[in-house]
């Protein structure tokens, strides 16, 4: 296992992770100061985006590797930035380039008739390529500094991510709880739903046909299959299952949970709404709806799991 891996089997375990945090490390060789920001931002993919100096060009491959195995999952964005102490002896001017902006530039000024030329030298040095590192390799230890500094970003990047996602985590609970609470305050009103449904249906036969023209034990067998169809213990024990087994995952120790969970709060959707469909019971109706508000508050939260 990889000196990263071993960092994010540290800090995940039995943990579910925010996919936004930020982390950031710095550290110092040969007279430099190292700096390293790490972004995460939520996303269905994984997108990683790197800033480097130009003498670590040749090394991003390695980098975005390290970042990946670390974070797993997001939108993603590296910046590595180096600093000097005291005067920078590595850094120097292209001066060829510097003349040619500086020649365009008061070309324009003269066809402009544009007088004021005081921030010109400025901006033709924020202008890239003018300042240049004369530096194009690094040696072995500096690139070890770097690595280093580069897996403390990503530890400080997962522990603002553990902290956001405990949060998330027992929002998930109270909102998975919520919904299996409500699913048992349906059991008194199923009780009495079969009866009601009798009596509307007998009341619109009698109103439409009158008792006299229909076969009474013709209509008791259709009355039964029709309420066979709208039977909701089915739904009722799935939906239970699939809130514990949501549950479940929520303590498991895979490092990415995010995508399960998301699978299954379809599922929990899905029997949810075919309760509604079956219902055809005012109060069960609007339990299903208190059901579908925490079911959104479920999946919005997801949208951030990593």
């Amino acid at each position: 296992m990889t000196s990263t891996s071993l960092i994010f089997a540290e800090i995940y375990f039995f943990m579910i992770l925010s996919m936004t945090g930020f982390g950031k490390a710095s550290s110092e060789y040969n007279g430099k100061v190292i700096t390293a920001d790490l972004k995460s931002l939520n996303s269905k993919t994984t997108d990683l985006r790197i800033k480097v100096p130009n003498s670590y060009k040749d090394k991003e491959i390695a980098l975005r590797n390290m970042v990946i195995e670390g974070s797993v999952r997001g939108k993603l964005e590296l910046s590595i930035t180096v600093s000097s102490e005291g005067i920078d002896d590595e850094m120097g001017l292209n001066i060829p380039l510097f003349k040619k902006y500086y020649l365009e530039l008061q070309n324009l000024k003269s066809e402009l008739r544009h007088e004021n030329d005081d921030d010109l030298f400025t901006a033709i040095l924020r202008i890239p390529n003018v300042v240049t590192n004369t530096e194009s390799d690094i040696d072995e230890k500096e690139w070890d500094k770097v690595v280093q500094t580069v897996h403390h970003a990503i530890r400080d990047l997962q522990h603002y991510r553990q902290i956001e996602g405990q949060a998330m985590k027992e929002d998930l609970k109270m909102n998975v709880s919520g919904i299996e609470e409500k699913l048992k305050t349906i059991i008194p009103f199923e009780e009495n739903r079969v009866e009601k449904l009798r009596s509307k249906f007998r009341k619109n036969l009698e109103e439409f046909l009158g008792r006299d023209n229909v076969d009474l034990n013709r209509y008791e067998q259709e009355i039964i299959h029709y309420l066979e169809k709208l039977d909701i213990n089915e739904e009722k024990v799935r939906l239970a299952q699939h809130c514990q087994y949501f549950i479940s995952e929520l303590e498991n120790e895979d490092l990415v949970v995010g995508k399960k969970l998301a699978f299954i709060s379809q599922e929990i959707g899905r029997e949810i709404n075919t309760l509604g469909s079956k219902a055809q019971d005012f109060d069960i109706q609007q339990t299903v709806v208190s059901m579908k508000d925490m079911l959104e508050q479920i999946k919005e939260q997801l949208a951030n799991v990593v």
